[in-house]
């Protein structure tokens, strides 16, 4: 398995370490329920540096972003960030990612199981000679979540911080050291991404953790994000979406500018648009009970659909998850298959957690 450059630094802190996405990463510090409440009331530190981060550059590299992503990169100013699918003829999704606008580049944040897919396809439709660089080796990324994050990181990076909008990011050059501090994140609160050049990492780790210790901060793994982005009903590529599915089935339409002139998966695009049969949806259990990927949806006993994630969220106490059903279904109680038993649930508006702080 790879790992990130900060791998001793989890060893060092006790972490249970998981293969995710070919890579040793940490599941949990001190415990999943701990660090999951820590974010939502205070703030945590995650490792996500087995993020892919591409950089793309030379003349050309609107049009090449405009062909092979789905959003209107037009629209996107230097300094600004955008959530965005790139997907396959089908309009399946190769994968979700961020896109970052600089001076003189893009870069884009992929997720680690794609690097190699993702790279392979911009090659395959790069025809305007764009230069394609893998950084992913180089760089550090961490993410301070939590309604403190703001403080933690404004302690280091300076005013600037707090007043930074959404999906916008500055370039600060603290101690000579570039960082691109950008507020995202995937877990519904107030949040900030953090990347550097791969030997500052270990500066930047112990700065946010000897700033952050005043707040709470804990450093908190992947079983915590995993139920934070949950919550929110965010998609986890491979589990809720993949090149099987496309993203108004998955819900993410509003990221697809179907006006534009051009981008590969566009017409079939237009078709699911209005055709797609099915929908992800987000529920909460009724009955004592953990859903889990795979298990059967079903209404009266029929068959209608399929768990893509779920777990046990400590913090709304109930067995919570995702999955696609028919399109076409008026009511709101499910039953989930779990091992045989039907367990009830409901399905809920999305976010299932309605206090994040997100757009504080």
């Amino acid at each position: 398995m790879k790992k990130t450059l900060l791998h001793n630094q989890h060893i060092k802190l006790n972490a249970k370490m998981v293969e995710f996405s070919g890579f040793e990463m940490p599941v949990y510090y001190t415990g999943i329920s701990e660090e999951h409440q820590t974010v939502r009331t205070n703030a945590g530190l995650f490792d996500v540096s087995h993020m892919g981060q591409i950089i793309v550059s030379g003349k050309g590299s609107e049009d090449f972003l405009q062909n092979i992503l789905v959003s209107d990169i037009s629209t996107l100013s230097v300094g600004c960030a955008q959530y965005t699918v790139m997907c396959n003829e089908e309009g399946g999704i190769i994968d979700d990612l961020l896109v970052y606008r600089y001076i003189d580049r893009y870069m884009l944040v992929v997720n680690a199981g794609n690097l190699e897919k993702d790279l392979n396809w911009m090659e395959l439709n790069n025809n305007k000679n764009i230069s394609l660089e893998d950084k992913t080796s180089e760089i550090i990324l961490l993410a301070v979540q939590g309604p403190d994050s703001g403080k933690i990181v404004s302690e280091i990076f300076g005013n600037e911080v707090e007043t930074l909008p959404f999906y916008q990011f500055f370039i600060s050059d603290k101690n000579k050291f570039l960082f691109t501090v950008s507020r995202t994140g995937y877990t519904g609160e107030l949040g900030y991404e953090i990347y550097c050049q791969s030997e500052n990492g270990i500066y930047l780790w112990n700065e946010i953790i000897n700033k952050g210790n005043k707040y709470g901060i804990v450093p908190a793994g992947l079983g915590a994000r995993n139920l934070l982005r949950m919550e929110m009903k965010y998609c986890l590529y491979g589990n809720d979406i993949g090149e099987s599915t496309n993203p108004y089935e998955a819900g993410i339409g509003w990221v697809v500018s179907i006006e534009k002139k051009y981008f590969i998966g566009m017409d079939a695009l237009k078709k699911a648009k209005n055709t797609h049969s099915r929908k992800l949806i987000c529920f909460q259990m009724n009955d004592k009970a953990i859903p889990r990927k795979g298990y059967k949806i079903t209404k009266n006993g029929n068959e209608i659909g399929v768990v893509t994630s779920g777990g046990f969220s400590s913090i709304i106490k109930a067995g919570i998850g995702l999955g696609y059903v028919e399109k076409k279904i008026k009511y709101s109680e499910i039953e989930i298959n779990i091992r045989g038993r039907l367990k009830t649930a409901l399905i809920k508006s999305p976010p299932l957690y309605t206090h994040g702080t997100l757009h504080i």
